[in-house]
């Protein structure tokens, strides 16, 4: 099988730790972004996240067991394809495999207005300290995505597809609920399948999470404790791209009233020069047309 080993020695096993602001869900997510992750967008995935806390010797030495393996984040797109995380120190100094997969695919992206995340994890088997022979669990495939697009609600998918093996024994997966897998002398292990958050802004998927309590045959050569992620991805949605202005309606223009009436004549009379008393010196003019008419008639009628 050609792929990159991940490595880590047993000390500094913690370190890993660091990474997991997006580990805390949804909620989580949408409190702690600046205000650039604000603007544009965020997206994570990671394939395999461990917080154990393995016991060596009867608890006479404590080794925190934190790895995260192919864990990817955007505003800048990413992606990452390593197959195989091994550890130093907790096997006798030997290197000791925790993830071997045929596919451990995990992509990041935020671009024109959508900001998703997607795990894809394929044949893949996983191991703890105390148990090198027996997988404390084996799946044929796990999925999970995560997308946020402006103006749309976040959607949340996961999948487990296949069969999947716990501590040697095959079991079943209810659909968006909890297995319960206990194995006598070797320990127990509750899976959560296919878990899914959304907020109006955010969403979060994990295929599977595994709370984890194995001691082999109570031996207490190695016990372990903690919980398990395979295959989780989270989005935050982008802002959405400012409205372009439009254009301002033109103003209203009022309409033309032409005044009527006495206002009217005014109006027509100012129009030709004349002014308010026209009316008058005409009435006057035709009063004496009148009397000199009448004058006339008399006098013509005194000279017949």
């Amino acid at each position: 099988m050609n792929g990159t080993n991940f490595r880590m020695p047993a000390r500094r096993l913690a370190v890993a730790a660091t990474a997991t602001l997006l580990a805390a869900g949804p909620a989580a997510l949408a409190g702690a972004g600046s205000a650039h992750a604000t603007e544009d967008g965020r997206a994570s995935a990671v394939v395999l996240r461990t917080g154990l806390d393995v016991s060596l010797l009867n608890k006479t030495v404590n080794v925190p067991l934190s790895v995260s393996l192919n864990e990817v984040q955007a505003p800048r797109s990413a992606e990452q394809t390593t197959l195989t995380a091994e550890l130093d120190g907790v096997d006798g100094g030997k290197p000791f495999s925790v993830l071997s997969a045929q596919v451990a695919q995990a992509k990041a992206t935020v671009e024109k207005g959508t900001a998703e995340g997607s795990t894809r994890l394929a044949h893949a088997r996983l191991h703890v300290p105390g148990l090198p022979l027996l997988s404390l669990i084996e799946v044929e495939q796990v999925t999970s995505k995560a997308t946020c697009a402006a103006g749309r609600k976040p959607v949340a998918e996961s999948n487990v597809l296949g069969s999947v093996t716990v501590l040697g024994k095959r079991v079943t997966l209810s659909a968006g609920g909890t297995t319960q897998v206990s194995v006598p002398g070797v320990g127990d292990v509750r899976l959560d399948l296919s878990k899914r958050e959304t907020t109006s802004r955010t969403a979060a998927a994990t295929a599977l999470e595994l709370s984890v309590s194995v001691n082999p045959l109570k031996l207490n050569v190695a016990e372990v404790d903690g919980v398990v992620t395979l295959a989780r991805a989270t989005c935050e949605t982008p802002a959405p791209a400012p409205a372009s202005a439009e254009p301002s309606a033109p103003a209203a223009t009022e309409p033309e009233v032409k005044p009527q009436g006495a206002a009217a004549t005014e109006a027509n009379l100012a129009e030709t020069g004349g002014d308010s008393t026209t009316p008058y010196i005409a009435a006057g003019a035709v009063a004496l047309l009148a009397v000199g008419g009448g004058a006339v008639v008399m006098a013509r009628r005194k000279n017949g």
